[in-house]
């Protein structure tokens, strides 16, 4: 079921982050800023560009090489780094894999798209990047891990043809639906979802648009790696920080989850029985080891498959125009904490990897440490595109950062809600939260509002408050300490403003009457 908020999205659109950010919807405000990056960019063509736009599922970023983890190497990722921009710190808005992907289709959070938890699908004809981009002539194509829904308007919409796994997919063999009915396919996953990828590309008519999604499984759990890989990443790899965090800086939220790598993963997920004779820790760095290994493995095949289809972009000759983007729909704990999973407003949970290029209009090399988000992608494509904006689209362009334009808009301040509360598996709370380039405020109000897949007990509400640039690893809340007093009560102010203006409402405790009506409608 949608929250109820999703069903007036066409009647009552929340007000922009940012009210200063110059209007893209008119269209003498387009004409004035293309004609500004025209005279910054003496190179640029008048033709619009393509977008070749990558999309994995749980990939961190400390797994991709140019972000200087030290896990592995990713050169055909590092590449798109290389040739344009590197977003350091990208956040999600609710670090959930539908969710996200609703927010990175639509440009708008989780309470105006509709889709606030794994379990609420998306009402896809809301108005989307994709959409918009095939009204104004594109070609569009999707293919891979949709995840928000099947059937009906839940079903992509705004494409000329798609490709969707059912649910999740598989590595194996996925199944595939179209809307010209189901296609059962026979291969490793990342493989075969670039070859027909690409077969659609080929057939695209040279001088018209197009706009590319391809969306891969990997590396989501449980890891299945092609068989050529089997053999990488047999060398020990390097244990986290805070692997041993016992979580005695941090309230009970952090103690109640269960995503902890030495107890919570699963046979599936480790795929071999362990040595015998392991005691606990011990225990706790084999599975490590075992997790890690297959989850590099999968992004192997994942960066080979980039490779492909950016050399067939060069091929066409379509490269200098075309904006070629990767990215994850969050990040993903790779140990951190002594955790896997997401969900947490935590850094290596809230930040996704972002890096995008486009030779005719980004200059090189560049990396932008200023605070992002999924919810300026879309706004982002469209600008980059002089297609519309949408009204209701509450990201902004991320264009006039990355191509040179004095005073740039930027956030101050970014906000994020997670609601799929204590859920069956994960026990995770529901929470939002402030992000400033020093300081993370975290309000856990411990409930799942009767949305599906979220628990129904409640507990008394929590805040946390992490000064990152004294504490990076996040392991010390210091909302009761006296020194951060003035500090905490402004980030609160700025919080219930950004509340505000993006049309969200801060939490209020339900009655027991209200409780039990808000259950009997799930």
């Amino acid at each position: 079921m949608f929250c109820e908020s999703t069903a007036v999205w066409h009647r009552h659109d929340p007000p922009r982050l940012f009210r200063s950010t110059p209007s893209l919807r008119q269209g003498h405000a387009l004409r004035a800023r293309d004609q500004k990056y025209k005279e910054m960019n003496p190179t640029m063509t008048d033709q619009r560009p393509n977008i070749l736009f990558f999309l994995t599922d749980d990939h961190a970023a400390p797994a991709i090489s140019c972000y200087g983890g030290g896990l592995n190497r990713t050169p055909n990722i590092d590449r798109i780094a290389e040739e344009g921009v590197r977003f350091e710190r990208a956040l999600v808005t609710n670090s959930l894999c539908a969710p996200s992907r609703a927010t990175i289709l639509t440009g708008t959070y989780s309470h105006v798209n509709g889709v606030t938890t794994l379990d609420t699908p998306i009402d896809a004809s809301q108005p989307t990047f994709a959409s918009v981009l095939h009204e104004a002539g594109y070609a569009t194509a999707f293919f891979g891990k949709w995840h928000m829904g099947h059937g009906g308007i839940h079903d992509p919409q705004g494409f000329d043809y798609w490709e969707a796994f059912d649910d999740q997919g598989t590595y194996i063999d996925p199944l595939l639906h179209t809307a010209n009915g189901d296609v059962q396919t026979e291969g490793y996953a990342t493989d075969l979802l670039t070859d027909r990828a690409l077969a659609w590309l080929d057939e695209q008519e040279e001088g018209k648009p197009w706009c590319l999604l391809i969306w891969h499984k990997a590396p989501h759990r449980p890891w299945i790696p092609a068989p050529r890989h089997m053999n990488l990443f047999t060398d020990p790899i390097p244990v986290p920080e805070t692997f041993w965090d016992d979580y005695s800086g941090r309230g009970t939220p952090a103690h109640k989850a269960t995503m902890r790598v030495a107890d919570d993963l699963a046979d599936v997920d480790l795929k071999q029985d362990p040595p015998e004779g392991l005691d606990y820790d011990q225990m706790a760095l084999w599975k490590y080891q075992r997790y890690l290994q297959d989850y590099l493995r999968t992004i192997a095949a994942v960066d080979e498959n980039v490779g492909r289809a950016c050399d067939r972009v060069v091929e066409r000759g379509e490269h200098g125009n075309t904006i070629t983007i990767y990215g994850s729909d969050q990040g993903f704990f790779l140990g951190e904490h002594g955790w896997f999973d997401k969900r947490f407003m935590y850094e290596e949970s809230l930040r996704m990897p972002l890096v995008m290029s486009w030779s005719d209009r980004v200059p090189k090399g560049q990396v932008v440490r200023n605070l992002v988000s999924n919810v300026d992608i879309a706004q982002t494509l469209l600008d980059a595109a002089g297609a519309p904006v949408p009204e209701r689209m509450q990201g902004m362009s991320l264009l006039p950062q990355i191509t040179g334009v004095p005073d740039a808009e930027v956030r101050d301040a970014f906000y994020y809600r997670y609601w799929e509360h204590d859920d069956r598996m994960h026990h995770v709370w529901a929470h939002y939260g402030l992000v400033t380039d020093r300081y993370k405020l975290i309000y856990y109000y411990a409930d799942g509002l009767g949305l599906a897949n979220a628990g129904d007990v409640t507990y008394p509400p929590e805040w946390e408050l992490f000064d990152t640039k004294e504490d990076p690893h996040e392991l010390t809340s210091v909302y009761n300490d006296p020194r951060y007093l003035t500090v905490r009560e402004q980030l609160k102010a700025r919080m219930l403003e950004l509340q505000r203006e993006l049309g969200d409402k801060p939490y209020e405790r339900p009655t027991p009457a209200e409780r039990a009506r808000i259950i009997g409608k799930r």
